[in-house]
Parts: C-alpha cells; sequence; structure tokens
C-alpha cells in the first residue's frame, strides 16, 4: 500500500537523519561542514511535499527553516524537530484521514449542485456533475488504499476496489450499474439517461461519502 512505502521510506531517513559531531568554525559561531546535511534535507523535502502536501506547515517549515546558506547547530536541530513531528503525524494516521475529509468537503459540494441542477429540471447537467463527483471518489479512495489507477476508466477502478474488498455487499452491488451511467452522461447520450439514474448516482455518491470520506 501506498501508506506503507510512506512509512518505510520515513524510517529510511529517520536513520539517515544526520547526529551531532565535531563542528567547524565559522565566522558566526559554530557550525556544520557545507553539504553536511543538505542530502538528507532534500530527500526530506521531497518526502514531505509527497506526504503532506505544498502548502502543509510541515513542508512549509521544513523549507523555511531550510533557508539560509549557514548550516548551523539551531539550523539541523530544527529540522530534526520538524521531520520528527512530520513522521510521528503520518504514522499517528492522521495524513489520510485529513486527506480524506477534505476531498470529502469538495465532491459533497459537486453532490450538492447536482441535486440543485436536478431540481431545477437541469437532468444532464446533473447528471455530468454526479458522475464526475462518482468518479474521482472512487479514484481517490482508491489511491488512498495504495491502488494505483492513474489512467484507468471507472470500470477498471471498481474491479480494483472490488478486488481488494475496499467495496462489499449492497454497496458493491450498486455500484455495478454505475460505470454505465458515467459513459452515458460523458458521452452525451442524454437519451439514455433518466432522472431516475441520475438520482441513483447521487444518492450513491452521499452514502459512499458518508461512509469512506467522514470524519473519523
Amino acid at each position: 500500500m501506498l501508506s506503507d512505502k510512506f512509512k518505510a521510506r520515513f524510517a529510511e531517513l529517520e536513520a539517515q537523519m544526520p547526529r551531532s559531531q565535531a563542528s567547524v568554525y565559522g565566522q558566526d559561531g559554530p557550525c556544520y561542514p557545507p553539504g553536511y546535511y543538505l542530502g538528507w534535507a532534500t530527500s526530506t523535502q521531497d518526502l514531505l511535499r509527497a506526504a503532506f502536501g505544498d502548502v502543509s506547515p510541515q513542508h512549509v517549515n521544513f523549507v523555511e527553516a531550510l533557508k539560509g546558506r549557514k548550516t548551523s547547530f539551531e539550523k539541523l536541530d530544527m529540522l530534526r524537530n520538524i521531520f520528527i513531528s512530520a513522521k510521528e503525524a503520518f504514522e499517528g494516521g492522521y495524513v489520510f484521514n485529513v486527506e480524506l475529509t477534505v476531498s470529502g468537503e469538495l465532491f459533497g459540494d459537486f453532490v450538492a449542485m447536482a441535486k440543485h441542477a436536478l431540481s431545477e429540471g437541469h437532468k444532464d447537467v446533473a447528471a455530468v456533475l454526479a458522475c464526475a463527483a462518482l468518479e474521482d471518489t472512487l479514484k481517490r479512495y482508491a489511491l488512498v488504499n495504495g491502488l494505483t489507477v492513474d489512467g484507468n476508466s471507472m470500470q477498471d477502478t471498481v474491479s480494483a476496489l472490488k478486488s481488494k474488498g475496499l467495496v462489499t455487499g449492497a454497496q458493491k452491488s450498486l455500484l455495478d450499474a454505475m460505470p454505465k451511467i458515467r459513459d452515458y452522461a460523458m458521452h452525451a447520450n442524454w437519451d439514455k439517461i433518466d432522472a431516475p439514474a441520475v438520482n441513483s448516482v447521487i444518492a450513491y455518491v452521499e452514502s459512499f461519502l458518508l461512509m469512506k470520506f467522514s470524519k473519523i
């Protein structure tokens, strides 16, 4: 799973984390030799960006602490503390919970727009919004659970989720009809989609968001 790969990388970088050692002295006081921890810091910055995002406090604070040429004791301590804090947050399970919550709020907005469009008699608009929300929701859920679905059709994503037991029971049965509705909507086959079909997609997305993307 993707989360396991991230955890393994955090462990590797923790083992490689620069430790205190004999320093050289510059004009402004003790500091490490140039480049002493640059490689580790570069790899850590990449990991924090991938795990938390560009604008996350973990990534932003690490980049800010890394600024400047001086490799002082204080600077390395700051970088190490940010890294350890980020590692604990990730291993505590907070990263993907936050990602799912934010995704749920975003997709929930699409569902709300689809419901409004359908209530106004705009069946075709509602179909596109609902199906787009469903497809993106399923792909995001698959990615969070370590599945590779980039470039997959919706049917392939559904099959991947089923094979891993990530959708089961009634939810699994209802999902079988969704790819066909999605294809009709995305290829403008409006005569093959009626309001009840669109409403079924909306209801499914709402249920899926509630079960899989709610705050824990």
